[in-house]
């Protein structure tokens, strides 16, 4: 305790400017900040501050230390914070970007509660295929389905995202069913172009080893609800989320193809401008989502309320 009130004194003293602002500010005598201030020196042995009768100033070392002591101090300050949320309240806004199916599903149905829960937070929510960059556009955070490969910013993992080939009967009644993932370039594979994760191509496993595929095909589109219908009208094959087609396979409306060859899971993640001093806002609205998404039964549940609205 006594290292962090020599800390506390420290930054006080040094971002007031004087041992009697800081000493006020704390509700102590300036002989008790200039004794924990002359400890802190000691047990570092380095000075920290230059003390003249007019004025402090901060050494090189009390420079370095200033700025490492503000951030414990603020990483102390939200641990306790998000123990004592009870007496703690969240405000302010929040801005989060999602792709537009899946936000529409499994995000914008969970923001009302949220909201609820914490009236002091508003939210923003921005529903888009495209890659958004978090920190030019100013998001607090994005969820992204995937395959990460921006290392100037966070992903925390959320949940297990597994890709399927699927097309509709009729499609398959037409062409037949491909047996490798050779076959798929006999196909007409809808695609997303060049966005997204889909970029790499279509990422199968064969002989023990992942092979990304070109899908080629007669149309693209950076909707995956437009890829959705298209593929349910029969017009070709498409690389689908389970969570998105798996009510239309328990329908019988999509068929999956080339089970064999099927990726293992990657990942459904909230993406974060950075790890450390995020607002209490954007940390409980990442704990909810990793809540209700490590619940297996809230997929069958949105399952099921997705097949009863269509």
């Amino acid at each position: 305790m006594d290292k962090f009130k020599q800390l506390e004194s420290f930054v006080a003293v040094a971002t007031l400017g004087s041992l009697t602002a800081a000493a006020r500010a704390e509700g102590v005598a300036p002989a008790m900040m200039s004794r924990r201030l002359t400890a802190l020196e000691g047990r570092l042995g380095v000075k920290l501050l230059l003390r003249s009768t007019r004025r402090l100033s901060l050494t090189s070392e009390g420079t370095a230390l200033l700025e490492e002591a503000q951030r414990i101090l603020r990483d102390l300050n939200d641990t306790e914070a998000r123990i004592t949320q009870g007496s703690v309240k969240p405000g302010g806004h929040l801005r989060v970007s999602a792709p537009a199916g899946f936000g529409r599903r499994h995000v914008a149905p969970l923001l009302p509660e949220f909201t609820a829960t914490y009236p002091d937070v508003s939210v923003t929510l921005d529903l888009s295929d495209r890659l958004v960059d978090l920190i030019e556009e100013r998001y607090d955070c994005a969820i992204r389905l995937g395959e990460l490969d921006d290392s100037q910013i966070v992903g925390l993992r959320l949940a297990d995202n597994q890709r399927v080939i699927v097309a509709a009967p009729s499609y398959l009644e037409r062409h037949g069913r491909p047996a490798t993932p050779d076959d798929l370039a006999r196909h007409n594979c809808l695609s997303f172009g060049n966005q997204g994760n889909q970029a790499r191509g279509w990422l199968l496993r064969q002989n023990g080893q992942l092979r990304a595929i070109r899908a080629k095909g007669s149309l693209a589109c950076s909707d995956g609800s437009v890829l959705h219908q298209w593929t349910l009208a029969g017009i070709g094959l498409s690389w689908r989320s389970l969570w998105e087609v798996r009510d239309d396979l328990a329908a019988g409306r999509l068929l999956t193809v080339l089970d064999d060859y099927a990726a293992p899971p990657n990942g459904i993640f909230a993406m974060l401008p950075e790890r450390k001093h995020l607002p209490l806002r954007v940390r409980l609205f990442v704990d909810m989502l990793k809540e209700r998404y490590a619940t297996p039964s809230y997929w069958a549940a949105t399952d099921e309320k997705t097949t009863l609205a269509t």
